[in-house]
């Protein structure tokens, strides 16, 4: 079994810092099961590809598992070969100060998204290539496949269950072999080791960050525990209480709202989010990041907008916007307008494809800078509505508040506030990169020096399509 981690990034050959392993040797690890070989067939300043090579003791295996199972289960298998569970444990021993984030000499670059590309040989997918995209797409990756046949000389017979896999990404090193040291199993839909509460633990830390927020939770986490119902039960409590408790509480969410009370920016935001989207001549309508519901509110008055879909990270949030929408007691055609649900812009997500208009308001500032390029994916390349409609504050305005002492933000979970130039500087490059034009708009009082408080970006889609 065969694992090639390949990057493009220059110095290609700091592969070998994250990896913690040298780009000139061939080393070999004694593992439970076999042995694992790390070597490089290409080490170049451009290009620098790392494969990781199994060598599974079928015979070891024979004498641990004595006595279980079907006896000809034990020769008669595709454990030698086929990507697996044992893949996972390698990569978690082999290449686990990588897996956690760490490099002593590059610590720097362990942070950062470089170009990245994993090919996996024979690698099984029980649901076949569906299944294999629905879990790997969502969380950026462009994937390639190649189905293996049964047996070349006869083609007939059809294909084998396996493929040959190559997925490709901007991500850090760590990102990449978290997703596949929980993945790689899933698709197998075996593990070859027993399966308690300790794996729980396992699931939840390399999780951490994608998981709660897939489209396919469910699937992964019953695959990885092996369909055990009591520790899937268990893991799903755990994500979903440490997803509340990693969410903005209600109290730090008014920070930046008594920041703009006086000139009741929020309301003007929405209000010209809104008529935006009305001149758009937009019909069906994503709210990105909807929060409690105060623009779907506005959205749903307006007998245009035939269709409204409301997404956010926040249970809490989706639970008070439904409360604010009151959902359950809505006249059933009113009722069949709007959706809510729970996910992440971080992710590729088919439920967000077929819109003709986005509004993304007060979010992207909240989000990583690192993690900006997967959200630019998600709008403009997936979900790719004719119209996004985008808000974020003017960074420059903030010294007009006495309260926000200088350098501070408007909000304790905001990453970053960009100035004019910084933000028109970023609307011109998404715009470019994905085949939008776009255009500015002040939103609040404009101050000669320092601008409005507040700034929209309206992007249309290019008629290329």
């Amino acid at each position: 079994m065969l694992l090639t981690l390949t990057t493009t990034y220059e110095p290609a050959t700091d592969l070998g810092y994250l990896l913690a392993k040298h780009p000139a040797r061939v080393q070999s690890f004694d593992l439970a099961f076999g042995k694992a070989h790390v070597f490089y067939p290409e080490a170049s300043a451009r290009c620098c590809t790392a494969a990781l090579l199994l060598e599974i003791d079928p015979v070891g295996l024979v004498r641990r598992e004595a006595g279980s199972g079907f006896v000809l289960a034990q020769y008669v298998n595709d454990r030698p070969y086929a990507a697996s569970s044992f893949l996972s444990v390698a990569i978690a021993q082999v290449y686990g100060s990588a897996l956690h984030g760490r490099s002593r000499e590059r610590p720097e670059l362990a942070a950062t998204p470089i170009p990245l590309a994993a090919t996996l040989t024979a690698l099984p997918c029980r649901g076949g290539e569906p299944v294999l995209r629905r879990l790997f797409e969502p969380l950026g990756y462009t994937l390639t496949a190649r189905q293996a046949p049964l047996d070349p000389a006869l083609p007939e017979w059809g294909n084998s269950p396996y493929f040959t896999v190559t997925l490709s990404a901007i991500a850090r090193l760590q990102t990449l072999l978290s997703h596949l040291y929980v993945l790689i199993p899933v698709l197998d839909d075996a593990k070859h080791y027993f399966v308690g509460s300790d794996e729980v633990e396992k699931l939840l830390r390399h999780g951490e960050g994608w998981l709660h927020s897939h489209p396919d939770r469910d699937l992964i986490i019953r695959r990885y525990l092996r369909h055990r119902r009591s520790l899937t039960e268990a893991a799903l409590d755990r994500l979903l209480a440490e997803t509340a408790e990693a969410s903005p509480d209600t109290e730090a969410a008014t920070e930046e709202e008594i920041a703009e009370e006086r000139l009741n920016l929020h309301q003007q935001r929405l209000e010209a989010v809104l008529s935006v989207l009305k001149e758009s001549g937009a019909q069906r309508v994503l709210d990105l990041g909807c929060g409690e519901g105060k623009l779907l509110a506005l959205l749903l008055r307006e007998p245009q907008f035939s269709q409204l879909l409301g997404l956010d990270v926040s249970v809490r949030s989706l639970e008070a916007a439904a409360e604010r929408l009151n959902l359950d007691r809505l006249p059933p055609a009113q009722r069949a307008r709007i959706s809510l649900v729970h996910g992440s812009l971080m992710y590729r997500d088919p439920r967000l494809s077929g819109f003709d208009a986005a509004a993304v308001v007060e979010v992207i500032e909240h989000l990583d800078p690192p993690r900006l390029s997967a959200f630019e994916r998600v709008v403009f390349e997936f979900a790719r509505p004719a119209t996004v409609v985008l808000t974020t504050p003017n960074a420059e305005y903030n010294v007009r508040w006495p309260s926000l002492p200088a350098g501070q933000l408007r909000h304790r979970d905001h990453r970053f506030e960009w100035t004019r130039a910084e933000f028109y500087a970023w609307a011109q490059s998404v715009a470019s990169r994905f085949g939008y034009r776009f255009r500015l708009q002040p939103i609040g009082p404009e101050d000669g020096e320092v601008g409005a408080p507040s700034q929209m970006a309206v992007f249309e889609r290019l008629a290329t399509e």
